[in-house]
Formats: structure tokens, sequence, C-alpha cells
């Protein structure tokens, strides 16, 4: 007798616990059901931002300047000395990394751009008499055509958006540029592209603080993707400035 009521008990227990196991089993299914037809449309979950890792490292002026890792850094502009237009670019803690010099007098036909300890990088000179405000930019201080690094220019002459074409100087046909820049400069809100493809290399946002609104500066920051030369991407940046600031001329 009490082996059979053991037995009961057991079975009941088993059942119990099958009827449990298909309750739960159940309502996991009810449950993604909801969450696949109804949780998703009311709150969706935000996808993760991700970027195209290179397949090579992306070097312009020097390998020097890349980084295994996102290089975050600001351009302040518009700071005045005496003789010259300096700008100064600085990473997040507020290390000088490059200043960029150009003569008052000639503040149209070149640029300097520095490195912290005041050795010149790279100039860059403005091509006279160019509807699509062509610059070039060469090694060291020079302006000779053997020391050409690459050249900017406008991708068309009207533009209701920024669009730059950049040219490796090795590319000298131009049919296809090595690099691209769009985006909105009156935002200050631009990326940069390998070629014709949506491979990102660097992006730029405008950065508002209280200095910038007292002194009338222009800071905007710079995300330079990883293994990408962040010199060549400073250089870009402020020729975006100078072919930018000068809508009404036809250089």
């Amino acid at each position: 007798m009490q082996s059979t009521s053991s037995a009961s008990q057991v079975a009941i227990l088993s059942i119990a616990g099958f009827s449990s196991l298909f309750f739960v089993s159940n309502f996991s299914l009810l449950f993604q059901f909801y969450v696949i037809n109804y949780g998703s449309q009311s709150n969706p979950i935000p996808a993760m931002t991700t970027y195209q890792p290179l397949q090579s490292s992306v070097v312009v002026i020097g390998p020097q300047f890349l980084a295994q890792y996102p290089v975050d850094l600001k351009v302040a502009t518009k700071l005045l000395a005496l003789g010259e237009c300096n700008l100064g670019v600085t990473d997040v803690n507020g290390t000088l990394i490059f200043k960029v010099k150009s003569k008052l007098l000639s503040i149209r036909d070149r640029r300097y751009l520095l490195d912290a300890a005041g050795n010149i990088l790279a100039t860059f000179q403005q091509k006279i008499l160019t509807a699509h405000r062509r610059w070039h930019v060469f090694r060291g201080d020079s302006t000779n055509a053997q020391d050409l690094i690459f050249s900017v220019k406008k991708s068309s002459i009207i533009q209701f958006k920024t669009e730059l074409d950049v040219f490796l100087a090795t590319n000298t046909a131009e049919n296809v540029p090595d690099f691209k820049v769009k985006g909105s400069w009156s935002e200050r809100s631009c990326t940069i592209y390998l070629g014709q493809s949506n491979t990102i290399i660097a992006q730029m946002h405008r950065k508002h603080t209280l200095s910038t609104v007292v002194f009338d500066a222009d800071n905007f920051g710079v995300t330079v993707y990883p293994n990408v030369d962040y010199a060549f991407i400073v250089a870009l940046v402020v020729i975006l400035d100078e072919i930018n600031e000068d809508r009404r001329g036809d250089d």
C-alpha cells in the first residue's frame, strides 16, 4: 500500500513538473512573440555604431602620425598673433599637437602646418585663377613640384553642399579622387571618405564653448579613425576652411 502511494506521489510530481516546464516554455515563446511584434515597435534597441576597418593604413604626410585608436582633435581658428593668423590643434587633454600659420598679407596664398615644436611639416599654396579653388600641399616649406604631396579642389564650381576632391601627387590623371570630403560646412559637419567608397576615415563637427562666443572664435572637433594619418586630416580641414571662407572670389 505504501509503495503504491509513493508511486502515485511520484507520478503527480512528474506531471506537475512537466506542466510547469510546458508553461514556462510556452510563456517564453509568447514573450518572444510579443517583443518581436509589439515591444520592438514601442521601445526599439539602438543600433551599435561601428566603422569599417581599413585594409591598410592611410599615410600621406608621415607614418609618425598614425594611431591604433580613434584620435579626437580640436581646431581653434581666428587666433590672431602679431603679423600672423594662427590656428591651434589640440587633443582631448588640451595638449598642442599642431599649429597652422599664415602671413596676414598673404593669407589667401599660403599656410604652413607645423608640429608642436615649430617644425614645418607642409606648405599649402592656393593656385590662382581657378574657379574650383584648387590648393596644392607640399612637403616641408617647399613649393617645388617634386615636393608636391596632394592637391584639393571643389568637385563642382557651384555647390549647395560641401564636396571636395583630393588627389595624391602620384594620381596625375585625376580621373578618380583618392579621397572625398562631403558635408555641410555651415554646420561644420563634414565626412572624409576613402576614394569614391563609403569607407569613412575622419569626421568633423562643431564645438561651442564660452570662449568661442565671447571672442567670436570658431572651434570644431575632428575625429580621425584608427590607422589614418591625422596630420593629413588636419591639412584637409585647414584647406576646407580656406575654400569655404572665401566663396565670392574666383581664385
